[in-house]
């Protein structure tokens, strides 16, 4: 007889909204993901990771990709075990570049932190615009 315990495969899980392309959604944006997170019983650590790619994000969708009669859409997916993907789509069908940046200037380095904080990030063609996906790993 087997009496080695398994627990069960850990369930995938998702959380989509869509807001308006308005600044004060930002901190939305983040204020939702941090409750959802807290329900999945994801670490502060890697809640904290998300939430901040969340906001470089939607804050890069609100500021240059918005679009008339569109939403930013944010969602999340977790595995259940320890990957995190991060989705922001816009209306905008133009890809978002790194510039240089002053290093004195107070914006401009989004996409840097994006980069130095997630495992993997991408850029995705949608029908109507596009989708900067990210993947943060929970330690």
């Amino acid at each position: 007889m087997n009496t080695e315990s398994h627990e069960p495969n850990p369930r995938p899980r998702t959380w989509r909204r869509s807001f308006m392309p308005v600044c004060e959604n930002i901190a939305e944006a983040r204020r939702g993901a941090r409750i959802v997170l807290a329900s999945w019983a994801v670490p502060e650590d890697t809640t904290e990771t998300v939430t901040l790619v969340i906001s470089e994000l939607a804050t890069n969708a609100i500021r240059h990709a918005r679009r008339p009669g569109r939403t930013v859409d944010v969602a999340l997916t977790y595995d259940g075990a320890k990957t995190i993907e991060i989705e922001v789509a816009d209306g905008s069908p133009y890809h978002p570049v790194r510039k240089p940046y002053d290093p004195d200037a107070t914006s401009g380095r989004g996409l840097l932190l994006v980069e130095a904080l997630s495992d993997a990030w991408e850029v995705r063609e949608r029908e109507f615009g596009k989708a900067v996906w990210a993947r943060v790993l929970s330690g």
